[in-house]
């Protein structure tokens, strides 16, 4: 009897044990796992840059995604990017050739859906023939529709300029006005040319929503909003009216040379640590440097005549319309 028990004793003690054994060897696979889980977040989402590894570039610092962001912290990121890109394009300028406020707005109603570069090549014959509102105004609309046809919708940029012209001419003597309300009733002239007009014609402060510009303050987490109206209300309240102006166009500058739509050069961006959005595009330093465009890449800018700071700076002359 008395061996009987001492056997069953034996053998629920084995079976404890066994159950024991079972329990830690699950709770270590489970912290192993955790650790591995730990481990492959850190290598996606760095919040540092990493020790340099022999033949291999160190990563750089990423922002963390700015969530519950106060608006006293958004304003000072801001403004710090804009310092920032404001000593990457010191020479930053429109980069529409024009020697007076007509010229301006014309140029700026023909960059829709086309490059300034091919504005700037084609406007010089354009000016040539009608250098005032009143020529433009009485000009025949098949002629000017082929001088214009190499910047795309000719028939409805005709429209537009000759239209423009004939406004000015009709209700402003034939002066480009400065005001934005007046501006906005010419024929193809919204918000944002006339803020075009305005801020580098006039030196009057106003911000430039293009499409760069909507992509980057998004990308920045500057603000959501995807009506330009709404985003141009929304930057302006980050910044003091005197930086409107030249922050559109460190924004544009900094969209057209680096942070582009589809392959942003986030390996060569010098605000990449003040970024949400570093990683969208390609990280490495060599492959980045390959995606940067006009002067940033070493080729020819947009503007025909650009302003002596940016030739000063090593930026390139566009060639003339038909140049090889």
């Amino acid at each position: 009897m008395t061996a009987k028990k001492t056997t069953a004793k034996k053998t629920v003690t084995k079976k404890a044990v066994t159950k024991k054994a079972a329990a830690k060897k699950t709770t270590g696979n489970q912290t192993a796992v955790k650790k591995t889980a730990a481990v492959k977040k850190a290598t996606v989402a760095p919040k540092k840059a990493s020790a340099a590894v022999k033949g291999v570039p160190a990563a750089k610092p990423v922002a963390a995604p700015p969530k519950g962001e106060s608006q006293t912290a958004l304003v000072r990121r801001a403004r710090r990017i804009n310092r920032e890109l404001a000593e990457v394009y010191p020479y930053a300028h429109p980069e529409l050739d024009f020697e007076n406020p007509f010229q301006l707005v014309v140029a700026t109603v023909l960059s829709a859906q086309t490059t300034d570069l091919r504005v700037n090549q084609t406007t010089p014959a354009l000016f040539a023939k009608y250098p005032t509102p009143e020529d433009l105004a009485a000009a025949n609309p098949e002629e000017v529709e082929e001088i214009l046809r190499p910047t795309g919708f000719f028939r409805a940029k005709t429209k537009s300029v000759t239209g423009l012209s004939k406004a000015l001419v009709e209700q402003f003597g034939g002066e480009v006005p400065g005001r934005l309300e007046d501006l906005v009733k010419l024929p193809g002239v919204g918000r944002k040319t006339a803020f075009v007009v305005l801020g580098n014609a006039f030196g009057r402060p106003g911000i430039t929503v293009d499409t760069h510009f909507q992509r980057l303050v998004r990308r920045w987490q500057w603000t959501a909003e995807t009506d330009p109206d709404k985003i141009e209300a929304a930057v302006a309240a980050l910044f003091p009216k005197s930086d409107w102006t030249d922050l559109s166009h460190h924004v544009i500058w900094h969209g057209r040379r680096i942070c582009h739509a589809r392959k942003p050069a986030c390996g060569a961006c010098p605000i990449a640590p003040l970024c949400p959005a570093y990683g969208e595009g390609e990280t490495d330093p060599e492959k980045a440097k390959k995606l940067l465009k006009y002067e940033k890449g070493g080729f020819p800018g947009q503007r025909l005549n650009p302003p002596q700071a940016y030739l000063d700076a090593g930026g390139r002359a566009a060639p003339p319309l038909g140049a090889g």
